[in-house]
């Protein structure tokens, strides 16, 4: 299952930095989605893209999670010429991430 099957995925950038959230689409699923979606799958996923750190903020509250990604490739959305280095490619790309939940039975949302 990709992560775009659970998740929508909101994005900003400001020079070299991307900032990734993404929100499940039932709230059942955060738990999921802070096992598997961490900052180093994420790093992994957008290595093409991203060449610094990513951070990862867990934002229980709102069941979303914030990546902060550094060193966006070719400078980032002020500088570059390739759309690849926006924010909105990179949630698109983001969405794409393999979600492993055969050995997770996820929870019913409360009736």
């Amino acid at each position: 299952m990709l992560l775009h099957d659970l998740a929508h995925c909101r994005a900003g950038d400001k020079g070299n930095v991307a900032t990734l959230s993404v929100f499940p689409y039932e709230e059942h699923l955060f738990p999921l989605l802070s096992r598997e979606v961490t900052a180093e799958r994420v790093r992994e996923h957008l290595a093409e893209f991203v060449a610094g750190e990513v951070v990862r903020h867990e934002l229980p509250l709102l069941s979303a999670l914030h990546f902060v990604c550094h060193q966006v490739v070719d400078g980032g959305v002020t500088t570059s010429l390739a759309l690849d280095t926006h924010g909105k490619s990179l949630s698109s790309r983001l969405l794409s991430l393999p979600i492993d939940v055969a050995w997770t039975p996820l929870p019913r949302a409360a009736t």
